[in-house]
């Protein structure tokens, strides 16, 4: 199959238990049985609103479960991940990070990852989580 095939098998993923994308973009896509899931930040899919505690903890863990909430959509869980990216408002929040996100990747192998800070993410998030995930 050429590129321009391959693009025509997109499956868009939507779930109401995780934030409704706000822009040009899917919650998640399936392509060849891997699953793309859109950057998430700390908005309670329940209200739509972001979670303003600045709270490191709090966020992460909001996160991770609307990460949960999509790949359930698709029958998979967080073992089924295959690449994380880690964006951080305050790279000394890393060590907190690493903490919860433990709690949740628990089995081994645990996935390729990468973590970064940057200067600003959407609503002033502290963290916005990504993967990649394999059926």
């Amino acid at each position: 199959m050429d590129a321009i095939q391959l693009s025509k098998k997109m499956i868009e993923i939507k779930t109401d238990k995780a934030p409704q994308a706000v822009g040009p973009y899917s919650q998640a896509i399936e392509s060849n049985g891997l699953i793309f899931v859109s950057g998430q930040i700390a908005i309670d899919y329940k209200t739509g609103l972001f979670e303003e505690n600045n709270d490191i903890e709090k966020q992460s863990e909001m996160v991770l479960n609307n990460i949960k909430n999509i790949l359930e959509k698709c029958k998979l869980n967080l073992d089924d991940v295959v690449k994380v990216e880690i964006f951080l408002s305050n790279i000394k929040d890393f060590k907190m990070v690493n903490k919860i996100y433990g709690k949740y990747f628990v089995n081994n192998p645990k996935p390729a990852r990468q973590t970064v800070e940057v200067s600003k993410l959407p609503l002033n998030a502290k963290i916005e989580i990504s993967c990649i995930a394999k059926k």
